[in-house]
């Protein structure tokens, strides 16, 4: 079924693009939220009524393009993962990971926009990461993905733990111990007259 889109829609297309689309897609899902109108002689003519507004907009994302590719090709991206001494990451970078860097960055970037080399790297190195923009404009970014060595406790510091907790018990269980010892003597009552008292040589 043949459609115009009244509004950009990522990845069908952009406002004013004739485009071919399943039925039920364009009846289900396009023309009850207005993204598209029935391709007819009627909305042809409001189109093209329509047709400077929609060049000037596009012209206005050409140029924020131009702008976004000059500052992401002077970037050099660094990216933290944990790695093993061989330089293999535990995890992977993916384009989500590196979206994230770009947004923490001010550059929000849909994931799908960016093209990573074999879509995952998994070692450390340095790598060129492709940014699709708009229409035909896309930036390469330098990325660095530097390692990391994971937190693991050591055993030294485990045994050094358990060794001090020994400690604190053992000092905590020393009173206790001091009282039973104490409990096996005879104690005499406060009031006993002074001649029960056992006399010293």
């Amino acid at each position: 079924m043949k459609v115009i889109l009244n509004k950009d829609l990522s990845p069908l297309g952009e406002e004013g693009d004739i485009k071919d689309v399943a039925k039920g897609y364009a009846r289900n899902f396009l023309f009850p939220r207005g993204i598209a109108l029935p391709y007819t002689e009627r909305t042809i003519a409001l189109f093209e009524s329509r047709r400077e507004a929609i060049e000037a907009r596009k012209a206005e994302k050409r140029k924020d393009a131009a702008s976004i590719k000059e500052k992401l090709e002077v970037l050099d991206l660094l990216i933290t993962m944990p790695a093993g001494a061989n330089g293999k990451l535990y995890g992977a970078v993916t384009n989500q990971t590196v979206a994230d860097e770009l947004t923490k960055l001010g550059f929000p970037i849909e994931r799908k926009r960016i093209e990573l080399a074999g879509n995952t790297l998994k070692s450390v190195g340095k790598y060129k990461v492709l940014v699709k923009l708009y229409e035909s404009a896309a930036a390469e970014i330098n990325l660095t993905v530097q390692g990391q060595a994971p937190k693991t406790e050591t055993r030294a510091a485990s045994s050094r733990r358990t060794v001090g907790r020994r400690r604190r018990n053992e000092e905590l269980e020393a009173p206790e111990s001091a009282v039973e010892d104490l409990s096996d003597q005879t104690a005499l009552p406060a009031d006993a007259p002074a001649e029960s008292l056992p006399v010293q040589a």
